[in-house]
């Protein structure tokens, strides 16, 4: 298992190995009987990914042309706190949040870039991104919870929210100078070292840097200021690994590519150790970051070294999704989105309709499923304040033409291991 620490890691790692997950970061957890609120995706206790799992949710669902009910958005937005921030999940929203609620950068992160990309409630987001301004780290990161030291997976989630709102995060710096970016590359390896160009999630307690394939596929989107929903780059090039210092965000992100290209050329899928305890000590595949290293290579221009990964996903990760619940079969969306595969049959398997299954009836749904060559929805660091993008006004018009009532939400509010 990897150190990441994202509750959508935690809930999946208790639904398919019974693990449990850490209480530290997370808030009290509803009772087994208590019935799920309306609105929510998925069947599962949401306690460590509720939020992350709605958000991730309508992150894939945007990029297939799905709008989300109102009253899904209006349930994710209501797990906000005044203050902008999201904790995992809030089993009474009635209560307001106070000094003894667990905030959460990630869920936080998370929620405010779906909130972007479906293009609503976006005032909300952006209290949701001055929140998270407000505790960043003096290193220029940020940790899971505020104060918490900075980790390569929570800095970079919270980069991609930061340039989906609009924040030109390049530009914000601590009292040192320090900035987001330089807090992510203070965590690279040397490409003269073993694992060069790997990132670790954190320095170890001599300050010593462990590669972790989940935080170098994290710190090569944030490096480069995309979101999880990132696309696919359109320059296509070999990776390589730069040496030297002095390197340039860009080089930087670039020299993660080359080693998760590396490691997955060894083989197709990423492996997570043995749970602690576990019978089988065998390592085992780890879906889940399979497809955010193919995620990561897509929208860093090697496309073509994530396509073993997607036919070996295509093979092997159906039921895994299907276990895993929204955010698993939102993550293999989006690998297939990054790649041009089809994510309406991807392994004979139509994860578009079993996402949309797992929550409440979207409000819209646009046929065929969008192509690679086609029009595509707005991605990257660009914001789109003013109204929907291009490709979205395209998928209403598809959705108007097969006979789909469109409803667009106007309405407010509100978090991976």
């Amino acid at each position: 298992m990897t150190v990441r620490r994202s509750a959508a890691a935690l809930a999946t790692t208790a639904v398919l190995l019974g693990a449990a997950a850490p209480v530290a970061v997370a808030a009290p957890s509803p009772s087994p009987s208590a019935e799920l609120p309306a609105g929510l995706y998925g069947t599962t206790d949401p306690t460590y990914d509720g939020v992350w799992r709605q958000s991730l949710a309508f992150l894939a669902q945007k990029i297939e042309y799905v709008t989300p009910s109102t009253q899904a958005v209006d349930w994710l937005v209501g797990q906000q706190c005044d203050s902008g921030a999201f904790t995992s999940y809030r089993a009474d929203t009635s209560k307001p949040c106070d000094a003894s609620t667990v905030m959460d950068t990630n869920a936080t992160a998370i929620a405010v870039q779906a909130l972007v990309e479906i293009n609503q409630r976006r005032e909300d987001a952006n209290n949701g991104a001055d929140w998270l301004k407000s505790v960043q780290n003096e290193d220029g990161g940020w940790g899971y919870n505020p104060g918490s030291p900075s980790d390569a997976n929570s800095t970079s989630i919270v980069i991609g929210a930061l340039a989906r709102t609009g924040v030109p995060v390049g530009e914000l710096t601590t009292a040192d100078g320090s900035t987001p970016y330089t807090a992510l590359q203070s965590l690279a390896i040397a490409c003269e070292d073993e694992d060069g160009g790997a990132f670790a999630y954190q320095p170890g307690k001599k300050g010593e840097l462990t590669a972790n394939a989940d935080a170098t596929a994290a710190s090569v989107l944030g490096l480069m200021g995309k979101g999880i929903a990132s696309g696919t780059s359109n320059a296509v090039k070999d990776p390589s690994c730069t040496k030297g210092d002095g390197l340039s965000p860009e080089q930087t992100a670039q020299n993660g590519a080359f080693f998760l290209a590396d490691t997955l050329k060894k083989r197709p899928y990423l492996e997570q150790a043995p749970m602690p305890g576990a019978e089988d000590s065998t390592p085992q595949p780890d879906y889940g970051n399979t497809a955010d290293a193919v995620v990561a290579l897509a929208a860093s221009g090697h496309k073509n070294k994530a396509q073993a990964s997607v036919s070996w996903l295509q093979k092997n990760a159906t039921g895994w999704a299907k276990q895993g619940g929204p955010a698993a079969t939102a993550q293999l969306i989006l690998a297939a989105h990054a790649t041009g595969a089809d994510a309406r049959s991807f392994g004979g398997v139509d994860l578009v309709k079993q996402l949309n299954s797992m929550g409440p009836s979207p409000a819209a749904t646009a046929l065929p499923s969008p192509t690679p060559t086609g029009p595509q929805p707005s991605s990257g660091t660009d914001s789109d304040d003013s109204g929907l993008s291009l490709g979205w006004l395209i998928g209403i018009g598809l959705a108007a033409g097969a006979g789909i009532g469109f409803l667009l939400s106007m309405r407010r509010k509100k978090q991976q291991p």
